[in-house]
């Protein structure tokens, strides 16, 4: 055997072959688990985005809302005012033709 490689030769290189296998297997393993845990992010971040586009949704009709009842609140205190208003110029002017005589 001048040209071949010896039994041992071939053990050793089967050998490390093997490891070599068992090192690409682990690292294939690893990135599997890691590319899982990405898809799994992913999954999430999509659930998060839709969760706060509800939220935005939600929040903007609770401000229209809210703005119609502050509106609401500012008007009957302008009617209110105006009421009050009317009523001491009406005394005021009642108690001028009062004195007047009228």
């Amino acid at each position: 055997m001048e040209n071949g490689i010896s039994r041992e030769e071939h053990d050793e290189f089967v050998r490390r072959m093997e490891d070599e296998h068992k090192r690409t297997n682990h690292r294939l393993e690893a990135l599997e688990e890691g590319l899982r845990q990405i898809q799994d992010l992913t999954a999430s971040v999509e659930r998060l985005a839709l969760s706060v586009e509800s939220m935005a949704k939600s929040q903007s009709r609770q401000e229209t809302r809210l703005e119609k009842l502050e509106g609401r609140d500012g008007e009957m205190w302008r009617k209110v005012s105006g009421y009050v208003i009317t009523a001491i110029i009406g005394i005021i002017v009642g108690y001028v033709f009062k004195l007047i005589g009228m």
